[in-house]
């Protein structure tokens, strides 16, 4: 699905910066190329109560519309238990930290390759930037 010329990190990369942009935390990033025709990679993310998940999507979203990227399909953003944004290529998973417990999609995808994904600032790093 995605260009052969293209990198997971300059694929996935813009999809970080807009998920890691409003605090969304332990974030993943699975390679599901050889695994499923669906797409070729799943991020999981999570936020630690339901309006955290849905301010993470709403503002992927936005994000990524400002660099002319729109989703084909989001689904649970009103509950903000799970979010799934479908970018074609790239999917990404919002998740309310108890239901991404419950679901276990990285034990279930346990034959994706795990990527290299950006670790969120922490307060200390944020502080020093200022």
């Amino acid at each position: 699905m995605t260009k052969p010329t293209a990198t997971p990190q300059a694929t996935l990369d813009p999809f970080y910066q807009a998920i890691l942009g409003r605090k969304a935390y332990d974030l993943i990033a699975l390679d599901v190329n050889a695994l499923s025709s669906v797409a070729d990679y799943f991020i999981i993310c999570s936020g630690k109560s339901n309006r955290q998940v849905t301010a993470i999507a709403e503002h992927v979203q936005k994000e990524l519309k400002q660099k002319g990227t729109l989703p084909l399909s989001v689904d649970g953003i009103k509950e903000g238990h799970w979010v799934l944004l479908d970018y074609g290529d790239v999917i990404i998973h919002i998740f309310y930290e108890p239901v991404r417990r419950f679901y276990d999609l990285e034990s279930l995808w346990i034959d994706a390759k795990r990527l290299p994904a950006p670790e969120p600032a922490t307060e200390a790093q944020l502080t020093d930037q200022e």
